[in-house]
């Protein structure tokens, strides 16, 4: 699996979660840590979504098609 987004907040996540599934993308949600804040930096909870790695250009082409910025691809 790979981590393609991100989501900082709970409606921004039930977002992306209707597009995948409307999109007929199979992918994983779980909640992680992250970093936020510039100048007081701590430590934030968000969904971290997640498609198999043959499907992963595919949901970032359609996030981006949706307004959303997809994590880039590391390979």
């Amino acid at each position: 699996m790979v981590l393609v987004c991100i989501a900082k907040r709970l409606n921004e996540a039930l977002k992306l979660e209707s597009l995948l599934t409307e999109a007929g993308q199979d992918y994983l949600v779980e909640p992680d840590h992250y970093q936020g804040g510039i100048l007081f930096r701590s430590e934030r909870v968000g969904a971290f979504f997640y498609v198999p790695e043959e499907m992963a250009q595919a949901a970032r082409q359609l996030l981006r098609d949706r307004g959303y910025r997809p994590l880039a691809d590391e390979t």
